[in-house]
């Protein structure tokens, strides 16, 4: 049954890879899945056809055979389950793998959601200067443990997992906000990813049909 999985109408990144199906769409295509691709406007989302799906109004979702997912860690991981190549076959490495995704998306992402927070929607705010400088310490820390961990290598593991997907996904968050650069190995890390087919595939689809409100249909090829 083809996978379907909804995004929105509009990205209000303007198709730039930070909305969270971009994610999804990366995955789907590193393991060469075909997926559909619903698109849904903002009001849409509120309504119980698609809180049926998402009880949080969200997006994406993940519909398969009966199966209906939310949250993308859970989707990755699952469309990483279906096929080799986004988690390793050794369990221990597995297990690491696993463990960079909710790292990603637990340890790492809070303070850069919180850094755009402070940068976008409290930025008229008396207070605005100050809590910007104490939000970009808090990710800088965050930044410093990651680029130590990672030092000279390529990837998080031995190769090229779904924990490097979500937590590259999580990093291109930072671009704009130039802390990224702060960090050669971190910013050659994000490149990388970005570098990779898979990403460039689904980047160009999300970028193409941010204008659009019809149903996608993508064959995807090999990585």
């Amino acid at each position: 049954m083809t996978i379907t999985i909804t995004a929105f109408e509009r990205s209000p990144d303007d198709g730039r890879g930070l909305a969270r199906d971009t994610r999804v769409r990366w995955a789907l295509e590193e393991v060469a899945l075909p997926y559909e691709v619903r698109v849904v406007s903002f009001a849409a989302m509120k309504e119980p056809v698609h809180l049926g799906l998402h009880p949080f109004g969200q997006i994406p979702t993940y519909e398969e055979d009966g199966l209906i997912l939310f949250e993308t860690g859970a989707v990755v991981l699952h469309i990483a389950g279906r096929d080799r190549g986004l988690l390793p076959e050794d369990a221990n490495a597995k297990a690491r793998a696993i463990a960079w995704v909710f790292a990603a998306l637990n340890t790492i992402e809070p303070p850069v959601l919180d850094l755009t927070t402070a940068r976008i929607i409290e930025a008229d705010s008396s207070w605005a200067e100050e809590r910007l400088l104490l939000v970009m310490d808090r990710v800088r820390v965050r930044l410093e443990q990651l680029s130590y961990r990672l030092g000279d290598a390529d990837w998080l593991g031995d190769g090229f997992t779904a924990g490097d997907l979500i937590v590259v996904s999580v990093l291109l968050r930072l671009r704009a906000s130039g802390l990224l650069d702060e960090y050669a190995n971190l910013a050659a890390y994000v490149a990388r990813g970005e570098a990779r087919s898979a990403y460039g595939r689904a980047f160009a689809a999300r970028l193409a049909k941010n204008a659009t409100a019809s149903a996608e249909v993508t064959g995807a090829p090999a990585p």
